[in-house]
C-alpha cells in the first residue's frame, strides 16, 4: 500500500500519545476509596482496559456492584482523573511532539478515542499539542464507538484516504469496521494482528509518511 495519497492522520490517545495509567491508578483508587469500594486498580491492569468505553471499564472494576452503583461511581472517576491529570499530566512518548510538528506541515491531524468527554481536551492542553490537531471526537461526546467516530471525523473533514494510529487490537478492529488502514504503534499498550503499517517509535511515522 502506498503512502502518497494519505490525506489525514488520526491518532488514538492512551498508549499512542501518552501513558497516563500511573496517574489514573492513583486517581481512581482515591475515587474507589471515597465511594466506599474495597476494590483497587493498578496501572498494569488499566493498560489492558484503556481503549474501552468508560462504562465497560467501570463494569470490569466493579463486577459485583449493581448497575446503579456503577453509574453513581462514574462521576468520582471523572472528578479525580481530571484533577490528577490536570496537575501532572501523562508521560508523553519520546519524540511525539517533534513528530506532530513535522507531520502538520504536510497533513491534517486528528484525534479519535473511546475516552470520556473532556479527556482529549485535557491531553491537548497539558501537552501543548492542540495547535497541531484540526479536529477531535470521543465516545463521551456522542456515545458512539471508535469506528463510527472515525467515520464522523472523515465525513466532516472530507477525508478520503486517512490512516489511524493506535496501539491495540480494538483500534485495529475499529479501523476494519471504518474502512481505514491501521498504523500499529508497537511502543504502546497492546498488540495488533496483521496491521497495515507498524511503527516502533513516534518519529517512525515521519519516515513512513514523509519520505
Amino acid at each position: 500500500m502506498g503512502n502518497s495519497n494519505v490525506d489525514g492522520i488520526i491518532f488514538d490517545v492512551d498508549g499512542t500519545v501518552w501513558d497516563s495509567t500511573p496517574v489514573v491508578e492513583e486517581a481512581w483508587n482515591r475515587a474507589l476509596m471515597e465511594a466506599g469500594h474495597s476494590e483497587r486498580v493498578t496501572a498494569a491492569r488499566l493498560k489492558g482496559l484503556f481503549g474501552l468505553p468508560m462504562d465497560v471499564i467501570i463494569r470490569d472494576i466493579l463486577p459485583d456492584a449493581p448497575e446503579e452503583e456503577r453509574v453513581r461511581f462514574a462521576p468520582y472517576c471523572y472528578k479525580y482523573e481530571h484533577e490528577y491529570l490536570n496537575r501532572t499530566g501523562g508521560v508523553v512518548y519520546e519524540g511525539f511532539g517533534d513528530m506532530l510538528r513535522t507531520l502538520s506541515d504536510k497533513y491534517s491531524l486528528y484525534v479519535v478515542s473511546n475516552c470520556q468527554a473532556g479527556y482529549i481536551e485535557l491531553m491537548l492542553q497539558k501537552t501543548g499539542f492542540g495547535k497541531y490537531i484540526k479536529d477531535h471526537i470521543c465516545f463521551g461526546d456522542n456515545d458512539k464507538l471508535k469506528a463510527e467516530n472515525i467515520r464522523i471525523i472523515c465525513e466532516r473533514n472530507n477525508l478520503k484516504n486517512p490512516v489511524y494510529v493506535g496501539d491495540t487490537q480494538m483500534d485495529a478492529d475499529a479501523c476494519i469496521e471504518a474502512g481505514v488502514p491501521i498504523v500499529f504503534a508497537s511502543y504502546g499498550f497492546g498488540s495488533v494482528k496483521d496491521p497495515d503499517y507498524v511503527i516502533d517509535s513516534p518519529m517512525e511515522l515521519v519516515e513512513l509518511f514523509c519520505r
